[in-house]
């Protein structure tokens, strides 16, 4: 039986239009269903359909918000499924010069979901342990001090199901980034106060407006160098 759900799970993914939308959806973000067809090149029809396989084989939910009808990842361990799947594609040889920046700037910043990953996703996680803001001594917690600086950047610290906090491996630098609510919460603030950008691909573009809020997570941007801060971002 275990051997048959896992082929059917390998079934669902083995499409690449159906592929092609759920890494499209790693951005964490709701697509609309022709905004998902657009992305893998197929007819609205045709994406409606390959939305409705992946509804039911639970990879995606709809929600509605009014008239209108989005698609999203259900949950975050369908997200971490597609993303360690997704490692193998890229780990294949890159050709050519706007291939081989995009790998950079994904290496450097990106999304893993609904959280920062890559160079600066770790160094988060190490910054906030060597400043005291995060705990491991049992597990990962949150310390008074890290609570008291996360309400100074406006950074959400809410309870919820979801755990707080989780350690997440970085497929790029093989170490440990920040998962789980907190991390989630961190990275709609930042988006919404301008310290970072999307740049489609899940990349994610550092602004100057970062520099402070990041020293207070204990990163130093400029000690990190890669293209988006070399690029002046």
């Amino acid at each position: 039986m275990e051997t048959i759900a896992l082929a059917e799970v390998a079934a669902v993914l083995a499409d690449p239009s159906r592929a092609t939308m759920c890494l499209a959806l790693l951005d964490g973000r709701a697509w609309t269903v022709g905004e998902l067809g657009k992305a893998a090149g197929i007819a609205l029809s045709t994406a409606s359909e390959h939305v409705t396989r992946l509804v039911d084989a639970g990879f995606v939910v709809r929600v509605k918000q009014g008239r209108a009808s989005y698609v999203r990842i259900a949950d975050p361990r369908v997200a971490e499924l597609i993303e360690h799947l997704a490692q193998h594609a890229e780990h294949r040889p890159v050709t050519g010069l706007k291939s081989s920046l995009r790998v950079k700037r994904l290496g450097f910043a990106r999304t893993c979901y609904d959280h920062l990953a890559g160079v600066l996703g770790v160094a988060v996680r190490d910054g906030m342990l060597a400043s005291g803001l995060v705990d491991t001594a049992d597990g990962l917690t949150l310390t008074a001090r890290g609570r008291e600086v996360l309400a100074g950047l406006g950074v959400p610290v809410a309870a919820g199901r979801r755990p707080l906090l989780r350690d997440c491996l970085d497929w790029t630098e093989r170490r440990d980034h920040l998962g789980g609510a907190l991390p989630a919460a961190l990275l709609d603030r930042a988006v919404e106060a301008g310290w970072v950008g999307r740049d489609g691909h899940r990349a994610v573009k550092v602004h100057p407006s970062a520099v402070k809020p990041f020293a207070a997570l204990g990163v130093d941007l400029a000690a990190l160098g890669g293209p988006c801060c070399a690029a002046g971002y």
